[in-house]
Order: C-alpha cells, then sequence, then structure tokens
C-alpha cells in the first residue's frame, strides 16, 4: 500500500499522508503539510516515489492535481481508519506485533534514521517537530545494544 510506504519511507503521519496532492509531489521530494500548517520538504527515495506512481496508475478515479491522491474505493478522500484497518489486516497476515501501526512505521524511519548516524536536529526537520524534546524520544537506546557497544568500546571491558 503506498501510504504506508510513504509513511516509513518519508516519516509521514497519516493525516500528512492522506493530504499529499500531485502537485505536493517532486520526483525527489514531497512537499509536506503538517501539524500547525508548517510547511516542509521531504526527501522521498525511489521505491517510495515507484509506489506513489503505480499506485496512481492503478488508481481508477480521476483526480485534480490540487486534492489529495489517496482514494477510497468511491473515490472520495482515502479515510485514516481505513489505513489503520488495512495495517491491521497486514499485521496478521505478517504475524506482527500490535504495535505495528502506521504511527510506528514513521517512528521506526526516525529511529532507522538516528542508528544509522542521522543527525537528530535534521530528523527534527524532517518529522516536522517544532521542539528537539519530540524528537528525543527516538534516541532512547535498548539495554542490548548499548551493552554490545560498550563492550566493544571500553577498553577495560
Amino acid at each position: 500500500m503506498a501510504v504506508l510506504c510513504l509513511c516509513y519511507g518519508a516519516g509521514l503521519r497519516i493525516a500528512e499522508a492522506l493530504a499529499i496532492s500531485a502537485n505536493d509531489l517532486d520526483t525527489t521530494s514531497i512537499r509536506v503539510s503538517g501539524k500547525g500548517a508548517k510547511i516542509r520538504i521531504v526527501p522521498i527515495i525511489a521505491s517510495v516515489q515507484n509506489a506513489i506512481d503505480e499506485y496512481l496508475k492503478a488508481c481508477p478515479f480521476e483526480v485534480k492535481p490540487s486534492d489529495p491522491i489517496f482514494r477510497g474505493v468511491r473515490g472520495g478522500v482515502l479515510s485514516p481508519r481505513i489505513v489503520q484497518l488495512r495495517m491491521v489486516q497486514l499485521r496478521s497476515a505478517l504475524g506482527l506485533p500490535p504495535s505495528a501501526s502506521p504511527h510506528a512505521l514513521r517512528h521506526s524511519f526516525a529511529t532507522h534514521l538516528l542508528g544509522n548516524g542521522g543527525d537528530l536536529r535534521t530528523i527534527q526537520e524532517l518529522l516536522g517537530h517544532s521542539s528537539l524534546s519530540s524528537t528525543q524520544i527516538y534516541t532512547q537506546v535498548d539495554t542490548e545494544h548499548l551493552l554490545a557497544e560498550f563492550q566493544k568500546a571500553h577498553p577495560r571491558a
């Protein structure tokens, strides 16, 4: 489902992903209207762009460039509840824990960026957080990883 790819691949909230219009899309970035009507530009990876392109090709409804691209079965704007229900179905089919949710995809986006050396301030901008403290929840390191790093780096460990 392209909307879920967008939530993970660009770190978007469901509401942000569902509000995306064709006018907001570029080949390498997306214009996102976040909380408080704050606008931010977020880069998108090729696999997310491909998922959106495939969705748009398969979509049977004509959508104006200024209208949200994600549509329900009757052609109206796709509801967040439908995305959540689809996630429940995927979770069940894939044997994922109940914590796997559309928002968990956004959380994973931030955690994976941070875990691969991403700068906290940059991640804050990508997520559209106004406060760095909102982004700092992603810095909590699990105990096992902490212990492994300690063993690897401490000269007397």
